[in-house]
């Protein structure tokens, strides 16, 4: 698929989707949001591809919705508005990427350049890591633009920041700063503009270089899935088989074994085609 609005660029393990709409900040179109959706699967069966990273081209990372073509924008009946659907298409309303990039089984970090505003922040909440230039602004607009919190961020905001915070920075509709951002537990870290996708880089390669596809694929669907779970006991009936299944396979072997030769560790396990049996565990459930 060739892209309009993104690029799509792989370096060794590790690949960076850039926005690339920089005349309009970045500003979030509906192909943008298809095109995120297939970047996102593409990277899931790509066994090359150990890392997503995600910014922004230019001085921002997005500025929401383009809203470009006036009061309509949001109309989903407008061909042309962000939110159009095709005639007999189903309707996605944001939920293409949404569900692309949580059930990816790669790790992504958004790498925040600049400013990201409405749809700009609600986009990097299904992403697992959020870096930030100390340049960045954030915000949470949509109550001020007479909408709800789209694209699930009503579900992802509070699990990662508290139901308190998500409710000030949602009812208000301020924009905040990378710095209370990162006090209100959004981001990871906050660096300089120059230095926002290298920094993302060093996670990923960090990531690349000492882990296991499998275990990282594993391992962030059982966080994002079970972190509100009422009780562990669900989990306990899913991580006991998983940690059975992975223990009589060849990446434990060659973790236990890089590590006790102290060597970098060469995982064979692939998620195209060495995920246990055990996963997905959610379907059968």
């Amino acid at each position: 698929m060739s892209y309009e609005t993104i690029l799509y660029e792989v370096d060794g393990p590790i690949l960076t989707v850039t926005l690339n709409r920089p005349d309009k900040l970045n500003a979030y179109t509906a192909v943008m949001g298809a095109e995120l959706a297939d970047a996102f699967q593409r990277a899931d069966q790509d066994d090359e591809v150990r890392v997503v990273i995600v910014t922004g081209a230019g001085r921002g990372f997005c500025a929401g919705a383009d809203i470009s073509g006036g009061a309509g924008a949001f109309d989903a009946r407008a061909e042309g508005s962000v939110a159009f659907q095709a005639p007999g298409q189903p309707r996605q309303a944001g939920g293409g990427f949404v569900e692309a990039i949580f059930n990816c089984r790669k790790p992504s970090i958004a790498a925040i350049n600049g400013a990201a505003v409405g749809v700009g922040a609600t986009l990097t909440l299904p992403m697992d890591i959020r870096i930030a230039s100390s340049a960045a602004k954030i915000g949470f607009i949509f109550a001020r633009r007479g909408l709800v919190p789209e694209a699930g961020s009503a579900w992802f905001l509070p699990r990662l920041v508290g139901l308190p915070q998500a409710l000030r920075w949602c009812l208000t509709g301020a924009l905040i700063t990378a710095e209370e951002a990162k006090a209100g537990g959004l981001l990871a870290e906050v660096v300089g503009p120059e230095a926002v996708l290298a920094r993302a880089r060093e996670i990923a390669l960090e990531i690349a270089d000492n882990t296991a596809p499998v275990s990282i694929a594993l391992a962030r669907q059982m966080l994002w899935r079970f972190a509100g779970a009422p009780d562990p006991f669900d989990l306990l009936k899913v991580d006991g088989p998983l940690s059975m299944q992975l223990g009589a396979g060849p990446d434990v072997r060659e973790g236990v074994g890089a590590f006790l030769e102290k060597r970098p560790p060469r995982f064979p396990g692939r998620v195209s085609s060495d995920m246990p049996p055990a996963y997905p565990w959610w379907d059968e459930a």
